[in-house]
């Protein structure tokens, strides 16, 4: 998974392990996960099977545990958003999620989309942290995101280079909206896009940033939502 935050450290986890020798496998878990700081922010990213939740009861009984947990699950055909709150899912402030409608391929095998996916969402990741390290030109803080998804929330992270407004965004209660555009992006075109996302999102409680790259091509869009489960 392409994670890119310098400042991070990023395990694999192969659940095969888990199978054939369980005990020397917990072991090396706890040995992985020893160092963490007990400050550490956690992303856990996994798929939604039985073998990959039964591992994850057993690394949250080795994780520090005053660091912020964040989930995301990888779950073919489901909006999470409309399912029930699973037990397991109380560990962690926000869990995010993915249908892998985006990404799934009736003519292509369904690893692909997971594997493509699984990109993706490092992707987003790392532009997520490298926005709150970095000077906005409407700012957004750890403090900002921290408000966001501390609560036991369900939520999605999106990187959007087009938008499709009629989606269910007025569903969402709260969140994180920054936009990336080159220098030379005119600044009505950004504008624009801050006034329909604005305007879909009316009486939610959402933090706009907006952020200048000359390495930028086009504008992107990351959105951050959460909601109460």
């Amino acid at each position: 998974m392409s994670i890119g935050d310098e400042q991070g450290k990023r395990f694999y986890i192969n659940p095969t392990s888990y199978v054939v020798a369980r005990s020397l496998f917990i072991k090396k878990l706890k040995d992985m996960f020893s160092t963490l700081d007990s400050d550490s922010h956690i992303w856990t990213i996994l798929e939604n099977r039985k073998v990959d939740l039964e591992i994850l009861e057993i690394l949250l009984d080795i994780l520090p545990s005053k660091a912020l947990k964040i989930a995301y699950l990888l779950t073919p055909g489901k909006e999470l958003v409309f399912e029930e709150k699973p037990e397991w899912s109380n560990e962690f402030e926000t869990v995010f999620y993915d249908s892998l409608w985006d990404f799934l391929d009736e003519k292509k095998p369904l690893w692909e989309a997971y594997n493509k996916a699984a990109s993706t969402i490092g992707g987003m990741i790392s532009r997520l942290y490298y926005y709150l390290d970095n000077q906005m030109l409407v700012n957004v803080d750890y403090a900002d995101f921290l408000n966001i998804i501390r609560g036991g929330n369900v939520g999605i992270l999106r990187s959007l280079n087009s938008i499709n407004f009629d989606w269910h965004w007025g569903i969402w209660e709260r969140g994180l909206i920054t936009i990336l555009a080159g220098n030379d992006m005119p600044l009505e075109d950004v504008i624009s896009i801050l006034k329909k996302f604005q305007e879909v999102l009316k009486e939610k409680d959402i933090i706009w940033g907006i952020m200048s790259d000359n390495r930028a091509k086009n504008i992107e869009v990351l959105a951050l939502l959460v909601r109460k489960w």
